[in-house]
């Protein structure tokens, strides 16, 4: 698994929101961007998490960050997951793992004794010219716009 750490540049990727728009890692080009990866939509931490990053959007947005929401989801799930919850965000469907390749968070996880592949809870924070400045490990899905602002 190739793993992205801070100073390496992202790959240009591509892939389609909740409702079916290209969104482009170029689309972002001159802005600070947060990428945050979470298992699976509507699961209670994934929840926890992406609403608490809702309910920080504005602060997030006036220090001049763009947020991006990134699962194996289907369109359609990312869908339901972004009206029930009403996120001002895109949620990216990465069915076919091509983000989650290129940042290195698709691979082995342990959980209740049993091993599997799957998404591992990270984010991503990517300066204006496409390169990691901080990444975050340990995400804390009740307090994790604090943990992206810390040190900012």
């Amino acid at each position: 698994m190739n793993v992205l750490k801070v100073g390496d540049k992202v790959t240009e990727f591509s892939s389609f929101d909740q409702d079916g728009n290209e969104i482009k890692l170029s689309d972002f080009k001159g802005k600070k961007l947060i990428v945050f990866f979470y298992p699976k939509a509507n699961t209670p931490t994934c929840t926890v998490e992406a609403c608490n990053l809702r309910d920080n959007y504005k602060e997030l947005q006036d220090l001049g960050y763009e947020l991006l929401g990134v699962s194996a989801d289907s369109q359609k799930r990312q869908s339901n997951f972004k009206k029930k919850f009403d996120f001002p965000y895109p949620l990216l469907a990465d069915v076919d793992h091509t983000i989650l390749n290129i940042f290195g968070v698709w691979g082995k996880k342990k959980f209740m004794g049993r091993t599997f592949d799957g998404i591992h809870r990270k984010t991503f924070v990517i300066d204006g010219n496409g390169l990691v400045i901080k990444i975050i490990d340990k995400v804390k899905a009740k307090d994790h716009a604090m943990q992206i602002l810390q040190g900012q």
